[in-house]
Order: structure tokens, then sequence, then C-alpha cells
């Protein structure tokens, strides 16, 4: 059986990219996505919706995306779908799905880019 978990959506960030270090010292980076959504119905009345998408970056990819990109710029993002669950200070029980980025690229569709090649580290950008 084959299986997998690939996803890829077009957005614009909805927060600056917010960057941070495990204990460890690996970066990591969390930012959201807005995807809009519009169409018509089959009476012809248009409609439009909004999906809100978290996204988490790691490595050097998280380190290029802080430096990068900023809130209200269209982002192309590819990863894999990663649910996760926590308990809250207060003992609730929570959960979401959330992106794990693989590839992080700007939307050209409104503007351009100037790209600036960062030095090899060897290191991996996804968890």
């Amino acid at each position: 059986m084959t299986t997998g978990n690939n996803v890829t959506i077009a957005g614009n960030l909805t927060r600056d990219p917010e960057l941070r270090f495990t204990p460890t010292g690996r970066p990591n980076a969390s930012f959201g996505v807005a995807v809009n959504n519009d169409w018509t119905d089959s009476a012809g009345e248009r409609h439009e919706s909004v999906d809100f998408f978290d996204i988490v970056v790691w490595g050097k990819l998280a380190e290029n995306a802080a430096q990068s990109l900023s809130k209200g710029q269209e982002v192309l993002i590819a990863g894999r779908l990663a649910f996760r669950s926590w308990e809250t200070d207060e003992g609730d029980r929570r959960s979401k799905v959330e992106i794990t980025a693989t590839h992080v690229g700007p939307g050209l569709t409104f503007g351009t880019t100037v790209f600036t090649k960062a030095a090899r580290t060897g290191e991996e950008t996804a968890a």
C-alpha cells in the first residue's frame, strides 16, 4: 500500500516568523499563513472564505525564513501535516494539525524578490 503525507499551499503570512532555538541549539521558526478561497455557486453567487494554517520550519530553513519573510508577504509552502497534542497548565487537552515545512518560497504574484544564496552547512531542513 502506498501512503503519502504531502501538502502544498500558497497564501499570505499572518504574522512574522518567530525564530527560537531548542535547548540543544537547533533553530525552529513558526508563522501563520492565510489561504484565500473564492468560488461562484451554481446560482451565480460569489463566495469567499479563508483557511488559516500554522507552519513550523526547522534548521537553516527556519533561520532563512525568519530573516527573509514578513507579515503580509505571499509565500509558497510545501511540507507534511503533523498532529500535535498537549496539556495546558489548567489540565485541559489541546491538539492541532500544523504543517512542517520542507520548502518555503516567496510568491511572485504581486512583486519581485532578490535571492541571496546562503553558505552550505550540511544541515537537514525538516524535523
